[in-house]
């Protein structure tokens, strides 16, 4: 009953029409454990406009009311800093969603492929928290904040994507407690099954910034249980070498990865801490995503010779 509910709420939100004649030339970017997403060109647009088609397998027990709460959320959130909605459908037993073009590829990308100062860290970390900021005085947890769900455009913009484990919180259900997101950047309340609010997206975040100093996040090469052991047993996770950088970076990963979620700060807090409001404008990333670009494209190249 409740798969039926879900799917019906899913037909009465996403558009009729066939997007197999809307969207042409389709190129696969990335695939995951939700399927796939593509980049197409938008033929309606009169300028074949780039779009993005992320495809969601349906066949899950959860899946359309995940894919509900990720179409409700990124269409009626229109912000700088989170990836902009354009259109769904329901084809057979997989939902179209059709989402704004990032040229810049994922942040995950280009950690792949350069080294990010420190200032530059602290311009995506900014970003990242306006779009946080937003989400939450929204009531809406993003659950999956890590570097590939951060895209990036070719002009250094910065943006949240990837909904799909999003949860809206209301006056009557204030918290969550389902362990959902990836288990290296999962916070200890996420692990432990506890009760659990927004702040969830700053431990994350914190750990992203860990990723985006040592290039991987802590414990990504170990298996899912033994993660959420070490989570518990050794505490926030620290910089190999913290004395290799600035005490200001320092002190906001500590402020991001506090195991108590009460002392944890907010978005709207390390919005104004020093290592933010000292990072590079956003424009300054074009650069070094234009380098990664050109790194990984050579990387291909070698690959092919």
């Amino acid at each position: 009953m409740r798969e039926e509910q879900g799917l019906k709420t899913l037909r009465s939100i996403v558009s009729l029409g066939e997007p197999m004649k809307k969207y042409r030339a389709f190129e696969e970017l990335g695939r995951g454990g939700f399927g796939a997403v593509s980049k197409a060109l938008d033929t309606t647009t009169g300028q074949f406009g780039t779009v993005a088609i992320k495809i969601v397998s349906l066949q899950e027990k959860t899946s359309e009311e995940l894919a509900v709460n990720e179409i409700l959320v990124m269409r009626d959130t229109r912000n700088p800093n989170i990836v902009s909605y354009l259109d769904s459908y329901l084809v057979d037993a997989e939902l179209w969603l059709a989402m704004e073009f990032m040229d810049g590829g994922t942040l995950f990308d280009v950690l792949r492929a350069v080294y990010l100062e420190e200032g530059e860290i602290g311009a995506v970390c900014r970003e990242c928290l306006q779009g946080l900021h937003f989400l939450h005085s929204r009531r809406v947890i993003h659950r999956d904040i890590k570097s590939c769900n951060v895209l990036l455009g070719m002009d250094g913009s910065v943006k949240l994507a990837d909904f799909g484990l999003c949860a809206q919180l209301s006056p009557e259900r204030s918290k969550r407690s389902s362990r959902v997101g990836t288990p290296s950047w999962m916070a200890p309340e996420v692990v432990r099954g506890e009760a659990y609010g927004p702040k969830v997206d700053i431990w994350s975040l914190g750990i992203m910034g860990l990723e985006m100093v040592e290039g991987e996040a802590p414990y990504e090469r170990i298996a899912r249980v033994r993660v959420f052991e070490l989570i518990e047993m050794n505490g926030p996770p620290k910089l190999q070498n913290p004395r290799h950088h600035s005490a200001l970076l320092c002190d906001f990963l500590r402020c991001c990865l506090q195991a108590d979620e009460d002392r944890r700060w907010s978005a709207q807090e390390l919005l104004q801490h020093p290592f933010v409001t000292s990072g590079e404008p956003a424009s300054s990333l074009a650069a070094l995503v234009t380098s990664a670009k050109q790194v990984l494209e050579d990387w291909r190249g070698d690959a092919c010779a």
